[in-house]
């Protein structure tokens, strides 16, 4: 079964209760940075939901809050420079998309507080000690669940009948990605299914990418999470639909854009959750000592309109455990 409703499982640790965030005192204007290797257009429904979170506690933008922006738009080697700017903007919190963002943002400095808007895997990349006590300048929200590696490879079995061949398109260039891999991997052998495995870190290898699951006969294609993709989002989804490969994504941002499916944890809770870090660590907290949360609350997502250019039948049990259909 997808998950439908799910609670926080550390919110008592953190001890963010509506008491507890109301006991903000906004009076003096804060700078924000906020750092992505996506584009602003994939990432606006998130971030709409993270400023809707710092309104509701008091934190207005343009008021008493000023948030900058800095964008890798699909190249996350820009990264690092543009945390270096964002640095010498005069902010007091950097927000981060994804660990190659984490990565260039803890490179300018370890006294910053870093919110992870959402991350990969924190502790096996050394970024912080452990969930519940991180330890140093970083903490927010973790995207880590094995579990939704499994789920992908189950769902898109459900629509290809009979698959025994799926590929997996990922970023060398993503230091969790490998750990990902691996866990598709287990999976695909608990099913049966032989792996094609793809990786991809720039724009000019997704078209070679995509010409070799068709060379190989691969039926379905699994797109592992990476921030830097979902720049990329649009042209993922083109290729899957013109090569006729079934195809299931990690987030909301690419089956909107035209991937088949998407599977993972919902990443408008997610950002509104990792707006309580921030006004946390702006009334005076220390993310080493708040621990970070790990997805409770999954989202399956169904493009109907791309089932039907693909010529494929969504079984019904399917569409009835969907949470969005998009026509």
């Amino acid at each position: 079964m997808v998950p439908r409703v799910a609670t926080w499982c550390v919110l008592a640790l953190l001890g963010l209760s509506g008491h507890a965030l109301a006991q903000t005192n906004p009076a003096k204007e804060s700078g924000i940075g906020v750092l992505s290797p996506a584009t602003s257009s994939s990432m606006a429904t998130r971030l709409e939901a993270f400023r809707q979170e710092l309104a509701a506690h008091g934190y207005q933008d343009g008021k008493n809050l000023r948030i900058e922006y800095r964008w890798g738009d699909g190249k996350d080697e820009r990264l690092s420079a543009l945390a270096g700017e964002l640095a010498r903007l005069d902010v007091s919190i950097l927000v981060v998309h994804g660990v190659q963002a984490a990565i260039a943002a803890r490179g300018i400095g370890r006294s910053m507080p870093i919110v992870c808007l959402l991350c990969g895997d924190l502790v096996g990349t050394g970024l912080v000690d452990s969930l519940s006590r991180p330890g140093g300048n970083i903490t927010g929200m973790t995207s880590i669940n094995p579990a939704t590696s499994g789920k992908r490879l189950e769902l898109l079995g459900e629509v290809v009948r009979g698959l025994k061949k799926v590929a997996i398109l990922w970023n060398p260039r993503n230091p969790v990605a490998i750990q990902e891999v691996k866990e598709t991997e287990a999976a695909a052998r608990k099913f049966r299914v032989n792996v094609q495995s793809l990786a991809v870190s720039d724009a000019g290898g997704f078209q070679e990418a995509f010409n070799a699951m068709t060379k190989e006969g691969t039926q379905a294609l699994i797109v592992l999470s990476d921030a830097t993709y979902m720049g990329r989002r649009r042209e993922i989804a083109a290729l899957a639909l013109s090569h006729k490969i079934p195809s299931i994504a990690w987030t909301d941002e690419l089956a909107t854009s035209g991937v088949l499916m998407s599977y993972g944890a919902d990443p408008v809770a997610m950002s509104r959750r990792a707006a309580t870090f921030v006004i946390r660590i702006l009334n005076g907290a220390s993310p080493a000592e708040l621990p970070v949360e790990q997805p409770t609350k999954f989202k399956l997502l169904v493009n109907a309109k791309t089932a039907k250019a693909l010529g494929v039948s969504v079984p019904r049990t399917l569409l009835t455990r969907a949470d969005q259909i998009l026509e």
